[in-house]
């Protein structure tokens, strides 16, 4: 009873935000979402199923993606409006020009659900971070993965210099190589590093250790934050709505996750639908790590300014 309430509260003040509450009945338009098959998407999917974005009169489509190559060349073309993706990715966009603005935190390592763990292949006898010194990581390059995997190895004490990565880009070839051993150890995205766990890889380090570094964001092309605005408002409160359901009732969503979101069959019974972060901005520390990252590795020239690629205008109430 309290979370139908909590529902109707929540479509009833953004009604009244809107012309004379009578917008909301009208039809807003379309958003054309990309959405890997990742648990940080997951809201998008129980807005729909639960009739949120058309309750608020908008029409999300749901583009699923294969890779975030694909993700973000459609976004370059003008295909969609939006996606959940990084820091880094936001700011790659804007090297040479503002295309999009982080308009909110889609998820970060929250409870028991990390969004990134480093793990080292099963008997290897890699169990702290300080046995990675030297040794090759596998993962993709010049992407969050590796920002991540650097900012944890770091804190937890390993020097910069004792630090080494090998490219291995295609996630599935990367677990196989650790769990052959072929490699000694890998930085792996949930819910794939989980089953590398329930497959036999060791655990050296998560990103709950560092939960101010790691998360996934919700961007908007500047394009339609402008020529879309209230659409996009709209879209932030339905967000936001399914967050609450999914952290209010996580196994009631479990198959819907299962459906859309790529769990490993290893784990499919036991991988918990994971908590939301709701209504929150990336902090300006957030965004000058990643800044000063990127411009170390090549990847901009200079940081880009925290105001030009981040807003607070479309946070839900």
């Amino acid at each position: 009873m309290q979370k139908k309430s909590f529902i109707v509260i929540m479509m009833s003040v953004w009604l009244l935000t809107t012309a004379g509450g009578v917008a909301a009945t009208e039809q807003l338009g379309r958003l054309r979402m990309a959405l890997l098959p990742i648990p940080d998407v997951l809201p998008i999917y129980v807005a729909e199923e639960k009739g949120f974005f058309k309750d608020l009169g908008l029409v999300v489509e749901s583009l699923p993606v294969g890779s975030a190559l694909e993700r973000d060349q459609l976004l370059q073309a003008g295909r969609i409006d939006g996606m959940i993706n990084e820091l880094s990715g936001a700011a790659n966009f804007n090297r040479n020009k503002n295309v999009v603005k982080v308009v909110s935190v889609a998820r970060a390592p929250l409870g028991n659900s990390p969004l990134f763990r480093i793990v080292s292949a099963p008997g290897s006898g890699i169990d702290s971070p300080e046995k990675l010194a030297g040794v090759a990581i596998g993962i993709s390059k010049n992407t969050v993965i590796e920002y991540i995997s650097a900012r944890l190895l770091t804190a937890s004490g390993v020097e910069p210099d004792a630090i080494s990565f090998q490219s291995v880009p295609v996630l599935p070839e990367r677990l196989q190589l650790l769990l052959s051993g072929q490699i000694k150890a890998a930085t792996l995205p949930d819910p794939l590093g989980a089953a590398a766990l329930k497959a036999g890889a060791i655990e050296v380090v998560n990103d709950l250790a560092l939960k101010d570094v790691s998360a996934s964001v919700i961007t908007f092309s500047n394009e339609s934050l402008t020529g879309k605005k209230e659409a996009v408002k709209a879209f932030m409160t339905a967000w936001d709505m399914a967050a609450a359901e999914l952290n209010a009732n996580p196994e009631a969503y479990r198959q819907l996750m299962l459906g859309k979101i790529r769990v490993p069959r290893n784990i499919r019974d036991q991988f918990s639908v994971p908590p939301m972060v709701r209504r929150a901005l990336p902090s300006r520390k957030q965004w000058q790590d990643v800044m000063d990252w990127m411009v170390s590795k090549g990847l901009l020239e200079r940081p880009l300014a925290y105001e030009s690629s981040v807003t607070a205008d479309f946070v839900a109430d």
